[in-house]
């Protein structure tokens, strides 16, 4: 049936998802409701419009500026560069900092195409200039590419006058920060070395 393979082939190309798992997903999705479906749209379309990368550090936010950013009662002197949004959302969890943040939206991978101008730095130099952050932490996942990165933005960090630190290496190399458990996080922050 072609319609029921083009459901399975769109819930595919979600991340995660297999073949196995898409066909679980497309079957659940006909037992559904007419109403069930058009508020799952509903909700897919609404956050895919109104949903957007916040003006200052990249995070996701409804609004120009997220909220993580706005909060007056966070530390505006350390700043934490992370990969993606996920990496936020990981140390929010944790519970073990109350900083700020910078998405880089992802990291040097020149076999993949994505190159430093890829990604998110003017913003981050913009605020660095502003001369207010006094303690910058690298926190990029332990491989090749978030290595090369690290090293990239410390050339960078160095000329700033701010401390640059990376967190400490509970994570194992070749490890994602998403998934890293919260007490192994919150230990890598606090654990965190300086970049020399």
């Amino acid at each position: 049936m072609k319609k029921l393979d083009d459901l399975i082939d769109v819930f595919s190309k979600l991340p995660g998802i297999g073949k196995k798992s898409a066909m679980r997903i497309a079957f659940d999705v006909l037992e559904k409701s007419e109403a069930d479906i058009d508020r799952m749209i509903g909700i897919i379309k609404d956050s895919h419009s109104s949903i957007k990368h916040c003006s200052i550090c990249g995070n996701l936010s409804e609004n120009d500026i997220c909220e993580i950013c706005e909060d007056e009662k966070r530390n505006k002197e350390v700043l934490c560069i992370v990969e993606g949004v996920r990496d936020v959302i990981a140390f929010e969890n944790s519970d073990t900092y109350n900083g700020l943040y910078h998405v880089l939206g992802g990291k040097i991978d020149p076999l993949n195409g994505v190159t430093i101008e890829d990604l998110n730095l003017k913003s981050l130099i913009k605020r660095l200039d502003e001369k207010v952050i006094k303690e910058v932490i690298i926190a990029l996942n332990p491989d090749l590419e978030g290595e090369t990165t690290t090293l990239y933005l410390t050339k960078i960090l160095k000329q700033k006058d701010v401390r640059v630190s990376k967190i400490a290496s509970g994570i194992p190399m070749g490890g994602n920060i998403e998934y890293t458990d919260m007490a192994t996080l919150g230990k890598s922050l606090e654990g965190r070395i300086e970049i020399e």
